[in-house]
This record gives structure tokens, C-alpha cells and sequence, in this order.
């Protein structure tokens, strides 16, 4: 799926890479802007806003996200940091929305969504780290039916959609929280096939 969106979404952003590059604006401040402006989006969603909530993540905070790698290689400026560093905001990011989602809900009283939303929030956490555990330890690890930008989408429509009906943030979180529970455990059984067939070629 993000394989599919760099190649037919990239082409609509490349006006904005070439004006960001040609005005020299550095790729980690623009990874930096992106993680304020989902900080800023999970504060709205908090204090009840959730529908601005999804129009300042996908208007605003999603272009930020989308064009930092792609004004690094325009100016040449990749590094092993950005790549760190843009990694490590896109969690904190992801959280600073799902939480302010579970506030959204501990508000109103629903205690069952808030639980629902952590499970979300680990699940989130579980499908990326299980993913750079594997690439540290030298295996290829990109299955799995929901990536980063399925998450991504899912996020944007329950927030999008909740004027038009409430329930559509809680069928947001329970889907997060089944979909990333079941993409973590593709992942463990890629793994352990991909380390067995290893172990076997070797012995």
C-alpha cells in the first residue's frame, strides 16, 4: 500500500518539495513541523475537536510528513540521523493522536474505547518495532496487511467522518487495535519462518 501511494501521490507533491528544497528549509525541521502539527492535531481531538483534529493531520501535518524525505534527496542531505529522527517522531506522533483520542473518550465516560485506544496505541508501536527489530537482526520485514499509511487512512476517515456520526471513532479504534494486533502477528510468523529456513540452509 505505501508502495502504491509513493508512486501515484509523490507526482502531487513535487511542486511543493521543489519550492521547500529551493528555499533550503532543512529536512529534520521539516520532520519537526510534522510531529507539532500531529501534537497539535491529538490536542484538538483531546478538547473535543476531533473532525478538526483530522483536518489539520491530513491538510497539514500529513503534506510535512510526506515531503521531508523527499527534500533530503533533492538537496542531498540524507543521513542515518534523518532517517532516525524521522522514524522516532513518526511514532511519537502516532501516539500524540491516539492519546489524545483516549482522552477524547475518558472524557465522555467510555471506558471500554479508552482500553480499546491503548491496545490501538501498542498495536501501532508493535507493527513498526517488530518490523526495525527484524531489519537490525538483517531480515526483510514488510509484510503485513496494515502498514504505517493504512493507519494513516483509517485515521483520517473516523476523524473525518465523526460530525456525520460519533461511532465512527470508536469503530476506528477497535479496527486499529484488531488490524495491528493481526499485522504484528504476520510479522512474528514471517520472522520465524524466514529465521528457520536460515537455520536450516545452514545446518
Amino acid at each position: 500500500m505505501e508502495a502504491w501511494a509513493r508512486k501515484h501521490l509523490s507526482p502531487l507533491l513535487d511542486p511543493l518539495v521543489n519550492a521547500l528544497a529551493r528555499a533550503g528549509i532543512s529536512p529534520n525541521a521539516l520532520t519537526f513541523a510534522g510531529f507539532l502539527l500531529n501534537v497539535a492535531a491529538g490536542a484538538l481531538i483531546a478538547i473535543g475537536q476531533p473532525f478538526w483534529g483530522g483536518v489539520v493531520m491530513v491538510a497539514i501535518g500529513m503534506p510535512f510528513d510526506a515531503v521531508d524525505g523527499a527534500v533530503a534527496r533533492k538537496l542531498g542531505k540524507q543521513t542515518k540521523f534523518g532517517a532516525f529522527f524521522d522514524s522516532t517522531l513518526d511514532r511519537l506522533a502516532e501516539g500524540a493522536l491516539l492519546a489524545g483520542l483516549g482522552y477524547y473518550f475518558a472524557a465522555r465516560g467510555d471506558t471500554r474505547s479508552v482500553v480499546v485506544t491503548f491496545a490501538a496505541l501498542v498495536g501501532s508501536f508493535m507493527v513498526s518495532y517488530t518490523r526495525a527489530r527484524a531489519e537490525g537482526l538483517g531480515l526483510e520485514c514488510r509484510v503485513g496487511v496494515f502498514s504505517r499509511f493504512g493507519r494513516f487512512l483509517l485515521l483520517a476517515a473516523g476523524l473525518l467522518l465523526s460530525p456525520v456520526s460519533s461511532a465512527s471513532l470508536v469503530v476506528l479504534v477497535w479496527a486499529l487495535a484488531i488490524l495491528t494486533a493481526y499485522t504484528t502477528i504476520e510479522r512474528i510468523v514471517h520472522v520465524h519462518h524466514e529465521t528457520q529456513d536460515a537455520e536450516a540452509r545452514d545446518s
